[in-house]
């Protein structure tokens, strides 16, 4: 794992907020149409459908289509062919699918396997939450699934709803009872609520691979060349004394999915060299899991915009 704290570039800051200005592609109409379908026909036949919806937006959104080649240039260390490329598209429609049925329950049509859950246990039996730090990689809610096969913690989210998808809204509004709950970021009582959660055992999930404007971020080199992290939800997570665990859902072909654990931080200990200096540490750490599982399973990494800024591979 290569990924090394690095100066920060001021310069690469008003471009970290690429991401946030580009319009959601697709259709509200179109999903709420899918997620009909998916639920009647199956999920052999929705996979199936998804071969053209991909292929759609493999042939009408270039510009997600050369920042994917871009990401996997680094990932594959080889230049992707078109084949890579519809697989990377392919692969983003299949969680946001699956997404949509685990939200309404449908665990038995998963096979999951996970790592790092005695990690989760150990935490959970202190009796104090922890924050999640997960990225846009793989299917979230598979989390949900390993929670069903054994009582884990209870999950809050906390999101910038403004900035969510409008296939989270659909699909969140599609079940409550088996979505995580939500905390809105952005708001004046957030923290409070944040706190409030972690003081009653819940485990806040954040997703820390976007930065946004002038947000705090720390620029760590990933997959061969620096790139700016948000530094915010570690230094929670170091303000509130709580430990830090890694996670994902890695979607691996067919209804396969892994889920993934390691806690890289743990603020309720003192740190030796400071409080900053273990939040430089842990966001290393954090680049370092994502870029493991990147090489590992490259597929699964839905950034489709210029994570780099134009570095060159």
């Amino acid at each position: 794992m290569s990924a090394r704290p690095a100066d920060p570039d001021s310069s690469q800051r008003t471009s970290g907020a690429a991401w946030v200005d580009k319009p959601e592609r697709g259709s509200a109409l179109l999903a709420r149409a899918m997620t009909f379908l998916s639920l009647r026909l199956g999920r052999q036949v929705a996979c199936a459908i998804l071969y053209l919806i991909a292929g759609y937006f493999f042939l009408c959104a270039p510009s997600a289509r050369r920042n994917s080649r871009k990401y996997l240039r680094r990932a594959l260390a080889r230049e992707p062919g078109a084949r890579d490329c519809f697989r990377h598209l392919y692969a983003f429609a299949v969680a946001l699918l699956d997404r949509m049925y685990l939200l309404h329950g449908r665990f038995a049509l998963f096979t999951v396997s996970s790592e790092g859950v005695d990690q989760m246990r150990a935490v959970q039996e202190r009796g104090c939450g922890a924050v999640l730090l997960g990225a846009h990689l793989g299917c979230f809610e598979v989390i949900s699934a390993v929670g069903r096969q054994r009582p884990g913690p209870r999950v809050a989210m906390a999101m910038f709803e403004d900035n969510a998808s409008r296939y989270a809204t659909i699909f969140r509004s599609a079940d409550a009872a088996s979505a995580p709950q939500i905390i809105p970021l952005g708001q004046v009582d957030a923290m409070l609520r944040i706190r409030d959660s972690l003081d009653d055992g819940t485990f806040v999930g954040m997703l820390a691979d976007r930065t946004i404007g002038e947000a705090p971020a720390q620029v760590v080199s990933f997959l061969g060349a620096p790139a700016l992290f948000p530094s915010g939800p570690m230094r929670a997570a170091a303000a509130m004394r709580r430990p830090v665990i890694f996670m994902t859902g890695l979607y691996r072909g067919g209804n396969r999915y892994h889920a993934v654990f390691h806690q890289i931080a743990d603020f309720s200990q003192p740190a030796p060299g400071g409080r900053e200096a273990a939040v430089r540490e842990g966001i290393a750490r954090y680049v370092a899991l994502l870029e493991t599982y990147c090489r590992s399973d490259p597929y699964n990494w839905f950034n489709f915009y210029d994570f780099w800024h134009g570095a060159p591979v």
